[in-house]
């Protein structure tokens, strides 16, 4: 089976074209607003609409900026030096969640001391409605033909087009590459929109310690994002970075899933909001 064929613009009028990998952060963001929205209501959480709203305008920034900056830093900072306007390029594609989460991390502090809440009280708001913005990310990856997944022999694998592997596989000519890959994007997707979603919505729907549904989502996406990165190809000019195995995705995740299960185990008395 060969991979589809999806147009990445959807319309273009001019200069200026609307992108499949855009309309999926919008929807993310307008997921994050409806579904905080619908706790609000069910008085699941003590934040006004409005509030979320406001919230929503500081995670955009945080996660475009720190999403963008992080990727560059992270998988592609030799193209940064050849090109530095490529930074600013974001609808060509290339973002990094770890990157993304601090600096909604930074939005969140910054929103926090503004309303002079904690910090855990704001991503303990946040957590439970973020997941199904990273499923729509992992889609736009789809769609974008990125993140070709490993060689395989499953039938689940897919021929990638050779301009989406073309780095990996030199000797890829022609529209498909011959060799089955995985579609990481696909279980990534999966992985972390709809079984992270799951799973911190689950747990957030019983009053926690305040940091708690934040130690849920730390320790839920980065032990799926260790899991899924075994049938993600790593990145050519990155390659595996310690080990002969372990990924760049794999390494960022260690650290965030062991704070995440430090908040879910330390002892703190108040409970979230």
């Amino acid at each position: 089976m060969n991979y589809p064929h999806i147009d990445n613009v959807i319309v273009e009028l001019g200069p200026l074209a609307l992108r499949w990998y855009g309309v999926m952060y919008v929807l993310g963001f307008a997921a994050f607003y409806l579904l905080g929205k619908w706790r609000s209501q069910r008085k699941l959480t003590r934040w006004t609409p409005p509030e979320i709203a406001d919230l929503l305008f500081y995670g955009v920034a945080g996660v475009v900026i720190g999403g963008r900056v992080g990727f560059v830093l992270f998988y592609g900072f030799e193209d940064f030096l050849r090109d530095p306007l490529w930074l600013v390029r974001i609808w060509e594609g290339g973002m990094s969640f770890h990157g993304g989460l601090l600096g909604v991390a930074g939005a969140a502090w910054l929103y926090a001391k503004k309303t002079s809440r904690s910090l855990f009280d704001v991503t303990d708001l946040a957590a439970p409605l973020a997941p199904v913005g990273l499923g729509f990310g992992r889609l736009g990856n789809f769609i974008n033909a990125e993140l070709p997944g490993r060689v395989t022999e499953s039938p689940l694998g897919v021929r990638f087009p050779c301009a989406s592997v073309g780095d990996l596989n030199l000797a890829c000519f022609g529209e498909f590459e011959p060799a089955l890959r995985h579609v990481s994007s696909l279980y990534q997707a999966a992985a972390e929109g709809l079984v992270l979603f799951a799973l911190v919505w689950w747990f957030a729907a019983r009053p926690r310690r305040t940091g708690q549904i934040s130690g849920m989502f730390l320790l839920g996406y980065g032990g799926l994002r260790f899991l899924t990165e075994f049938f993600r190809e790593p990145d050519v000019h990155k390659g595996f970075v310690a080990f002969d195995w372990l990924t760049m995705g794999q390494a960022l995740s260690l650290p965030m899933a062991a704070f995440g299960l430090y908040l879910l185990v330390r002892k703190q008395a108040t409970r979230t909001a």
